[in-house]
């Protein structure tokens, strides 16, 4: 079993340096793989109401018979339960569907700005915290602007930030505005999934001088640049592959040679325009 680091957040959660993404994972074959996961050794979990998988997770959870506060169970608020009331309603029902007692990290899922409720839905979360329905706070595809006006509107400044990150998208100054913040990065779809990332001629070199796959090499990369790669798999050997990063050092060259790599977003996910209900 791998033993996956952590760093603190800004609230003093111990937070993996690398986690699991659920996304698709349902039913029983979506159960056995987070129980899976959870054996070899990842300790963060991220799902979202979204996901419809909350309940598998919960499943997984108290299948796997590892202690409750060894793990980091993370959902999210989709778009329809922005305001500060339905964000409460919204973590409540998540909580039914997981059948835990609290949410280790509750993220806002998209900003969704033309809605114009993303402050008051962060208020809704403030007290779900303070509730002590969750314990670690924070959002997902937030810009530098929509993350300041959080920060000046109530004080209290995120924990986390998922956003989409890879090679083709390594977001310096999104990152370089978290690390100054004290707000942790957080990789979604971080091998740049139906792309050809993995056959790139730079990836395939350098995994070969480290003995290491082209997967490996850019999880790595994630973890050196500061942020905590979820990637998802059912299959339980490329689970541990993918956890096996923490043995492996890339040179400030290297990680510089990755990050040139970029080319843009892939998804047409600017949170500017692209909202999800």
């Amino acid at each position: 079993m791998t033993s996956i680091p952590t760093v603190t957040l800004n609230d003093g959660t111990a937070f993996p340096e690398l986690g699991l993404g659920t996304y698709n994972l349902t039913g029983e074959e979506g159960r056995a793989a987070i129980v899976g996961a959870i054996e070899n050794g990842y300790r963060l979990l991220d799902t979202a109401v979204n996901y419809e998988n909350e309940s598998e997770v919960g499943e997984a959870v108290r299948r796997s018979g590892i202690d409750r506060d060894e793990l980091l169970v993370t959902s999210k608020i989709p778009g329809r339960h922005h305001g500060y009331q339905q964000a409460i309603d919204s973590i409540q029902g998540s909580l039914g569907m997981l059948g835990l007692d609290r949410i280790d990290l509750h993220l806002i899922h998209w900003p969704n700005p033309s809605v114009g409720k993303y402050v008051d839905t962060w208020r809704g979360m403030i007290e779900a915290r303070d509730r002590g329905m969750v314990r670690s706070i924070g959002v997902s595809n937030f810009t530098e602007e929509m993350l300041t006006e959080l920060i000046d509107e109530t004080g209290v400044v995120p924990s986390v930030n998922q956003v989409e990150l890879h090679p083709y998208f390594p977001q310096t100054a999104l990152r370089a505005f978290h690390a100054e913040h004290g707000i942790r990065t957080e990789s979604w779809s971080p091998l740049a999934r139906r792309s050809e990332l993995l056959t790139e001629q730079l990836l395939q070199e350098l995994a070969v001088v480290h003995d290491v796959t082209p997967t490996q090499l850019v999880l790595r990369w994630h973890v050196q640049l500061g942020s905590t790669p979820i990637p998802k798999s059912a299959d339980v050997d490329r689970q541990r592959e993918n956890a096996d990063v923490f043995g492996l050092t890339l040179t400030d060259d290297q990680v510089a040679a990755i990050s040139a790599l970029e080319r843009g977003r892939l998804w047409d996910g600017d949170p500017l325009t692209h909202e999800e209900m």
